[in-house]
């Protein structure tokens, strides 16, 4: 069977998503699964106090905590995510991620158009 959307991932096999990627200390670790000018699927584990500063995308973007905790703000708010809990941020409005915690994430962005 090939596959040409998804990468970096088996296909046709049941899987844990958190653990195709894995915690490294001081560092943000990426797997991309599929980008294109559609949809990005990117999985991420960070280290404790690691962080993506704000930002904006085009897209709205869902993300998915697989393991640990998170502080993400969105515009003007601040929410703490644990493992199973999800939160969309909308296309452009900034925001940010900061792991409390060693956490993993699968970020899916689904862009306009």
């Amino acid at each position: 069977m090939t596959n040409k959307i998804m990468k970096n991932i088996d296909i046709a096999t049941p899987l844990s998503l958190a653990a195709l990627v894995t915690y490294q200390e001081g560092q943000i670790v990426s797997r991309t699964l599929v980008q294109n000018r559609s949809v990005s699927l990117t999985l991420f584990a960070f280290d404790t106090n690691e962080e993506i500063s704000s930002h904006e995308s085009k897209g709205d973007a869902m993300v998915q905590v697989l393991d640990g905790k998170a502080k993400i703000s969105i515009g003007d708010g601040v929410y703490f995510l644990s493992a199973g809990e999800t939160v969309v941020m909308p296309a452009g409005v900034p925001h940010a991620l900061e792991a409390v915690e060693p956490f993993k994430m699968l970020l899916t962005v689904i862009f306009p158009g």
